[in-house]
């Protein structure tokens, strides 16, 4: 793999004045098997706040293999993340240590900590990045893709977006419906103007909470493996059982009910942790918290790079859109939303108020995504039919937008956030003869569900592997 850095301007209203580096990566189509070299593939893995840095090191996988013949696979981190003119919000003494403490229901004095606590960190914000604060928006991220694009030498675009990824992908196809050669959707964020960014993020909790049912059904049909019940909910008084122990006290002095419910909501985004999850249940109520403190506990290795995506997602979120500056608004949505799906409600919510008294005054209108009729090549949506993080109306909403020509493969009775490259081989199949030919498989079509996980002893490796968090992800 090869990296450089891309110039790009810091705001595109002043072409001339200060520029920032991006950081870029490379490995060369491989033409194995005589594959004509079509470009480059270029990728970006969503968040916003995640580096596509490492998406050339995908060449060698079986699912990337005659992708990686035909084309260099190239990533990126966007402007504010990695090395890419990087933004913090927090200084690093004020990032949050372990343990913490977050209750099922939050209460008035609670609710009014967490907004003082929201308030400082957007201004945060306002003192490390100053005036550039407002330069962190999809729109600079789709000028900076096109910049891209020309650095590369490509006349026209072939890229895959993963989660926010398919809305800076929809937004550049907006943009330069002329300059698409082809284009990958996973797991699409729906581009409604009204939904960008509240609604969609209030979208999310029902999402979670059949995702958090899904995880609890299937450690119940698994009941001899790991013992926490027969039913879903008995696997959830088995996880209400340790939430309430590391309430009292935190599990290794590190893994309070913060870090218990950060890993267990990964469970709502990739089936892969279910296992691992089921088995630190397990062995924290036979007595030993070794499992659960290895998965959950905060990681200072990698703490700096949670912050910087926190601190990404927050600024492109809160710039890209109008948020509502009330707190009463925020707080009877997600109180009415808590009450049939609590999994995920109140934590997205806290996540998300900063952007409640963002300091940045010019608030942008989203883009209405859409093509002129004709004008924009065949593209291919992908999604989960289950997903929570992107629910599945918005690959529908996102297919409507984009045309006639725009294709949909739908993973049925699944729900693993990101869907291409090696969890479903039907998936892979469409994704891998649309970018080597152009060629889309039909209005809307359907997959079989990937396997589920097969279960692991409490002796399997797999009950003690730590695994980093992703950055957030819309």
């Amino acid at each position: 793999m090869r990296c450089a850095t891309l110039r790009v301007p810091l705001d595109y209203a002043r072409p001339d004045g200060p520029q920032i580096s991006l950081t870029v990566s490379r490995v060369p189509a491989s033409g194995r098997g005589g594959a004509a070299r079509q470009g480059a593939l270029v990728h970006n893995p969503g968040g916003p706040g995640a580096s596509g840095m490492f998406f050339p090191l995908l060449a060698d996988r079986p699912a990337w293999a005659r992708v990686a013949a035909a084309y260099d696979l190239v990533g990126y981190a966007p402007r504010g993340v990695g090395r890419s003119a990087p933004l913090d919000c927090q200084d690093p003494a004020e990032r949050p240590h372990g343990p913490t403490q977050v209750p099922a229901q939050p209460s008035a004095a609670y609710k009014r900590a967490r907004l003082a606590a929201a308030r400082a960190y957007a201004r945060g914000c306002a003192r490390h990045a100053g005036a550039a604060l407002g330069q962190y928006t999809t729109l600079n991220n789709a000028r900076d893709l096109d910049v891209l694009r020309a650095a590369l030498g490509e006349p026209r675009l072939t890229f895959i977006g993963a989660s926010y990824g398919t809305y800076l992908g929809a937004v550049y196809a907006t943009r330069h419906p002329d300059r698409v050669r082809r284009m990958v959707f996973d797991s699409a964020v729906d581009p409604d103007p009204r939904r960008i960014w509240y609604r969609n993020n209030l979208g999310q909790a029902p999402g979670f909470e059949r995702r958090w049912a899904d995880f609890r059904a299937w450690a119940a049909r698994h009941h001899a493996t790991y013992g926490l019940g027969t039913t879903g909910r008995a696997v959830r008084a088995s996880y209400e059982k340790v939430r309430a122990a590391v309430a009292r006290d935190p599990a290794g002095g590190v893994v309070g009910t913060g870090e218990l419910h950060a890993a267990y909501l990964q469970t709502a985004y990739y089936d892969d942790v279910w296992p691992e999850r089921a088995a630190a249940l397990a062995a924290f109520l036979r007595g030993d918290p070794g499992p659960l403190v290895r998965q959950a506990a905060r990681d200072p290795r990698t703490a700096a790079e949670a912050a910087n995506a926190t601190a990404v997602y927050t600024a492109v979120l809160c710039n890209d859109a109008p948020w509502p500056a009330d707190w009463g608004t925020w707080d009877r949505d997600s109180t009415e939303l808590a009450r049939r799906a609590p999994f995920e409600a109140w934590t997205n919510t806290f996540l998300n108020l900063p952007c409640a008294s963002w300091p940045v005054p010019a608030r942008r209108r989203p883009v209405d995504v859409g093509a002129p009729p004709g004008r924009l090549p065949g593209t291919l949506i992908v999604a989960a039919e289950r997903d929570g993080a992107t629910p599945h109306r918005g690959a529908l909403e996102l297919q409507g937008r984009l045309g006639a020509r725009a294709a949909l493969v739908t993973e049925q009775r699944a729900g693993a956030h990101g869907v291409v490259g090696g969890r479903n081989a039907c998936v892979d199949r469409h994704v891998e003869r649309y970018l080597l030919t152009g060629a889309t498989p039909g209005w809307r079509v359907t997959c079989a569900p990937h396997p589920e996980p097969a279960p692991v002893s409490l002796d399997d490796r797999a009950a003690s592997t730590s695994r980093a968090l992703l950055p957030p992800a819309v």
